[in-house]
């Protein structure tokens, strides 16, 4: 007799796409009830109580139904057994990697999930042979470390490093086999000008790997209106998904064509066959790897719902307001800022580099305002939705102060 489990999935299957396994293991809607101004939201990211929280850019605070979710997934385990298989894991890198893919602008069954974006990349570049004519590798200084790392071991890689955006478009050519770049650039929160160079790697044959980590949840993005071929992401930033939920989206019409080297079980069309060769499945499936990370997938959806509920367009309307708040008040009080002025080409971050940031950032981290610091950049603060004005004031007079007290330590 078929337990009430696989019954209750049977029956959630016919429900409309908006529907996901992990949300209906408590039986309730897919959204909480909207509420009218984003700092309602405020409530639901514990954190936010006692912390004045600026590091989203790094890791998003978490949502309270992250917690709720993991919970989910310990009692599946523990009343389930390995029967929650067949109920719904099986499916999550594909049924959450849809949810991505309402985020991103990409249509369903084309989105993939993994453990993080280097894999993510890796699994891209095991499509091809770098031996051939085609061998060379174009993108910018400002490229994540990472993502430089992997591509740097590939053994027959030609790699060109260019300054910027303008220099990647500058810089490819017939040669240009991938063009892995950023969206949004770590260090400074720049948006890049993506648009020119998926056109120019197009018009030479080349194809574009689009890293949207620091962009998906604060800065629109369309992965089919952009055209781009790859795009990969990750859930820690402002999706406030957490680690181990990346993912991996593989323009439709290019994904019938690819072949990944780095695969398993899961991209096998008959995984429970288990066949001693490899047939790929189709669409996003084959390029997926071995067994998936349950848990990290239930937690990460608790920030994918709020970022559906809310809408990166309105998010993105009050990260400008934020960020643009934040730069002003900087100078105000004679900071210099490293992130762009023009709201155009700046994401949700802003930099800032005071006189002895590192120690400030300590100090800060102390006093409960977290934040974070990089090399050449200085402070980095992300304000999300659920931030206050009050709190990007409050932070901002805390490191005037701090800086204050280096420059006159310094005389």
């Amino acid at each position: 007799m078929r337990g009430p489990q696989s019954v209750f999935f049977d029956r959630i299957r016919e429900l409309p796409r908006l529907y996901h396994p992990i949300r209906g293991f408590s039986g309730g809607d897919l959204y909480s009830p909207p509420v009218s101004g984003l700092l309602e939201y405020r409530e639901r990211f514990p954190i936010l109580a006692d912390t004045t929280y600026l590091i989203n850019h790094s890791l998003g605070a978490m949502p309270a139904a992250a917690e709720d979710r993991l919970l989910e997934y310990a009692r599946a385990w523990n009343t389930r057994g390995v029967r929650a298989w067949e109920e719904g894991w099986w499916e999550l890198p594909l049924t959450v990697g849809d949810q991505i893919g309402r985020i991103v602008g990409a249509p369903p069954g084309s989105v993939s999930m993994h453990q993080n974006v280097t894999i993510a990349e890796a699994v891209v570049l095991s499509c091809f042979d770098l031996n051939g004519p085609r061998g060379r590798i174009v993108y910018e200084e400002g490229n994540f470390p990472s993502v430089r790392y992997l591509y740097q071991a590939q053994h027959g890689a030609d790699i060109l490093v260019a300054a910027d955006d303008e220099g990647v478009v500058e810089a490819i050519d017939e040669r240009t086999l991938l063009v892995p770049v950023t969206h949004v650039l770590y260090k400074t929160g720049e948006i890049q000008d993506v648009a020119a160079i998926v056109a120019k790697a197009h018009e030479e044959g080349a194809l574009i790997v689009l890293d949207a980590y620091q962009s998906v949840g604060t800065v629109p993005l369309d992965v089919t209106a952009l055209d781009v071929d790859f795009a990969v992401g990750g859930s820690v930033k402002w999706l406030c998904g957490g680690p181990g939920a990346a993912w991996l989206y593989v323009r439709p019409e290019l994904a019938a064509t690819l072949e990944p080297a780095l695969t398993g079980w899961q991209a096998h069309a008959r995984p429970f066959a288990f066949e001693p060769e490899q047939e790929y499945a189709e669409g996003a499936a084959r390029f997926l790897t071995g067994t998936p990370n349950v848990p990290a997938l239930y937690a990460a959806t608790a920030g994918y719902d709020l970022i559906e509920e809310i809408g990166v367009e309105r998010i993105r309307e009050r990260s400008v307001e934020q960020t643009t708040l934040l730069i002003d008040l900087l100078e105000d009080v004679g900071l210099p800022v490293t992130s762009p002025r023009d709201p155009e080409r700046r994401g949700g971050t802003v930099g800032v580099r005071p006189p002895g940031f590192e120690r400030i950032g300590r100090e800060l981290l102390r006093r409960d305002i977290v934040i974070d610091w990089r090399p050449d950049v200085g402070l980095r603060l992300g304000p999300h939705y659920f931030n206050s004005d009050d709190e990007l004031r409050y932070a901002v007079d805390q490191i005037a102060e701090l800086a204050g007290q280096a420059t006159s330590l310094r005389a």
